[in-house]
């Protein structure tokens, strides 16, 4: 469970009010935002608190958590919608004049939307009155008029609403797949082959009674090479691998020979989830197998575990690998800060291509100062960008190149020096 804020006790939204009608609006949010909060779990809220009492803020948030939230991945949104229902006193009683007249809207300066905040206002804010004449006006979101799929290329995923990450799931299954296949060694009968079959020929000329010789030819078989990723799914990661694997299950619905590996704290095979016939069974699947979403980070160990146990049985055939991850590692006694390069290492002569996908390099000033980007670009064949629909998009260009395309990753360590 997360720690809850440290900041001082609040009071309830509306002091005119009851503290039952707030918990009410507030697992309305909660719904809207797409956690499974039914009136169930309003009554049972309602009775916990009455239970145990407010004796605190951390109380209060600790009371609601274990009743509405029932995933890990459901810990950021329910921590979202707490802060800005419950602390952000600008937002919230701006939130309550719209509900409720009596309250007065103070302003306050607009600070930038956290990950998950615009999901979580549109969710707040979907069923409202729109003819209220006397209700202030909110801006949460800056629109542009240009078509909405334009919108999502560009936009964040950590930033989507509700309905955007909907709409960008449905644009990531009609992306246009790389076009990777390779020559692999296995032959098989082609007539356009250039290569004769010996055995066949001679199987046909007994067919004649050896009058005439039907030569047979063969091909080299061309297939996708496998992918295997290795997807960080910690505090700082979570939003963006929940969509990457929206993107992993594309490609394994096409048929591609995909292995998909989660790592926190721990090292989980989700390559079976990832086959159900529904992307809802996939993602609950994973969710179930995995016990350290959204913890934290131990890449050392992680791929100490991949290259020792998974290695040999993945990476044949060419396969490349997509590593997943900010980079930002936390070495510990048993896996010293030295474990990485030498991991890395081993990892990139294993594979056909190693890519390392990393968010941060949405960022225009971001620079190689961590100890863990410091140990593993040396052996990155590609690093490459991963935050919108826009980057995924070149993701599948550049995995139908034949050649690395972008900018050495070596690149990275001379700047920071």
């Amino acid at each position: 469970m997360p720690r809850p804020p440290q900041t001082s006790v609040a009071q309830g939204p509306n002091s005119t009010g009851t503290l039952a009608e707030n918990i009410l609006y507030f697992a309305r949010a909660l719904r809207e935002a797409g956690l499974p909060v039914g009136s169930g779990s309003v009554i049972d809220a309602i009775a916990a608190v009455e239970a145990a009492g407010i004796g605190g803020r951390a109380d209060f948030y600790i009371t609601l958590h274990s009743v509405f939230v029932k995933k890990h991945e459901h810990s950021i949104i329910f921590r979202q919608a707490f802060d800005i229902f419950w602390r952000k006193r600008g937002f919230l009683e701006k939130l309550i004049a719209l509900m409720s007249p009596a309250a007065e809207p103070r302003n306050e300066k607009p600070q930038k939307a956290d990950a998950g905040a615009t999901r979580v206002a549109d969710a707040l804010f979907k069923n409202q009155e729109r003819d209220r004449k006397e209700a202030p006006s909110l801006d949460l979101d800056a629109r542009f008029t240009m078509s909405q799929e334009e919108i999502l290329r560009g936009k964040d995923f950590a930033q989507m609403s509700a309905a955007e990450i909907a709409a960008a799931k449905k644009l990531i299954a009609r992306l246009r797949l790389p076009d990777d296949e390779i020559l692999t060694r296995r032959l098989a009968s082609d007539p356009r082959g250039a290569r004769i079959d010996p055995r066949r020929t001679f199987r046909r000329s007994l067919r004649a009674g050896g009058a005439g010789i039907d030569l047979a030819f063969e091909a080299r078989v061309a297939r996708h090479p496998p992918i295997v990723a290795i997807c960080d799914i910690s505090g700082s990661m979570s939003d963006y691998t929940r969509i990457f694997l929206h993107f992993l299950y594309a490609l394994t619905e096409k048929r591609r020979r995909v292995h998909t590996f989660l790592f926190g704290t721990r090292l989980t095979n989700v390559t079976r989830a990832l086959k159900a016939r529904d992307i809802d069974d996939a993602l609950a699947l994973c969710s179930a197998g995995v016990q350290d979403w959204s913890g934290g980070t131990r890449i050392a160990r992680s791929l100490h575990l991949f290259n020792r146990d998974w290695s040999r049985r993945v990476l044949g055939q060419g396969a490349i690998v997509l590593m997943f991850t900010d980079g930002l590692e936390r070495s510990d006694a048993e896996h010293p800060a030295g474990d990485l390069s030498r991991e890395m290492e081993r990892l990139q002569k294993s594979c056909r291509r190693l890519v390392w996908l990393n968010p941060l390099l949405r960022y225009d000033r971001f620079e190689a100062k961590a100890t863990g980007i410091r140990a593993m670009l040396p052996f990155v064949d590609e690093f490459r960008p991963i935050h919108n629909l826009a980057s995924m998009a070149d993701l599948c260009s550049a995995l139908g190149a034949s050649r690395p395309s972008g900018i050495d990753p070596r690149r990275w360590l001379r700047l920071a020096a």
